[in-house]
């Protein structure tokens, strides 16, 4: 009983450490995201005045507007080509090419991102030179490139739905002489509905999170708020940039709450 209790305790300390580990550095960007100095190294007074330079700071602004655009518009599309993909691995069994589609729907997983970044500009200029589009690089080709990457984490995501949930109820859909579109519409669409939302979720995050491959594939006046947000870090970071990370953390926190309740409204 006492090594059971011991053992129980450290494992307590241990993962009180980790979570420190974790968090302190975000709590101590958000406490000096109040402090009245513009030097980060000590403390000089209880201040809100870099949420009032954030609020006038129009370059991040519009850099934060143009990332949840692009975020936005490239999850959809990886939503809708990922989806397809993970429901065509689930469902259709052995067909020719299956392991080269698997092997090029898994690639972003594991590629470095530079390795993404670069590739896609080629692709990228490539295209320019042949076909004229697309004219020169923006907000659209960093979505198109978000969206190809996102794409294999979508479709991982709604395979081992499909994979996990069976095909008995889509059998015996078919079986009382429903067509396979309305079996499709009324069984697997709503089984995939989870991942879709979870998957659509994960490429928002993923385009928001990206600075590599957006570096890559923007181009003057199309600047995501990580690139920008990055490059102000290089000069030396400011209370600016820890006002908005802890907005940032304030709205995930407070998402990530409301989700917490009502999952547990709906249990009880």
């Amino acid at each position: 009983m006492t090594g059971r209790g011991g053992g129980s305790a450290s494992l307590t300390a241990w993962l009180i450490v980790c979570y420190a580990f974790l968090y302190t550095p975000i709590a101590f960007l958000v406490v000096f995201s109040f402090n009245d100095s513009r030097l980060v190294t000590g403390w000089s007074g209880f201040s809100t005045r870099w949420y009032g330079a954030l609020l006038h700071d129009q370059a991040l602004i519009d850099a934060a507007f143009l990332s949840l655009r692009i975020a936005a518009v490239s999850a959809t599309i990886a939503c809708v080509v990922g989806g397809t993909a993970g429901f065509a691995l689930a469902r259709f069994g052995r067909f020719r090419g299956r392991g080269l589609f698997e092997a090029a729907l898994a690639a972003p997983l594991v590629m470095p991102e530079v390795i993404t970044g670069l590739s896609l500009l080629l692709l990228f200029v490539t295209l320019e030179q042949l076909t004229g589009w697309p004219a020169g690089r923006g907000a659209g080709t960093v979505t198109v490139a978000h969206a190809s990457v996102s794409v294999a984490y979508v479709a991982v995501v709604v395979r081992a739905r499909l994979v996990d949930a069976g095909v008995t109820l889509e059998q015996a859909a078919m079986d009382l002489y429903a067509p396979p579109w309305k079996a499709f519409a009324v069984i697997t669409l709503p089984l995939m509905a989870p991942a879709l939302v979870s998957g659509w979720l994960l490429a928002f995050t993923l385009s928001m999170d990206d600075v590599v491959v957006a570096s890559f594939t923007s181009g003057p006046g199309a600047s995501t708020l990580p690139m920008v947000v990055f490059s102000a870090t290089r000069l030396g970071v400011t209370p600016e940039i820890y006002a908005l990370a802890t907005a940032i953390v304030a709205v995930v926190a407070t998402g990530l709450l409301a989700v917490s309740l009502l999952w547990r409204k709906r249990r009880i």
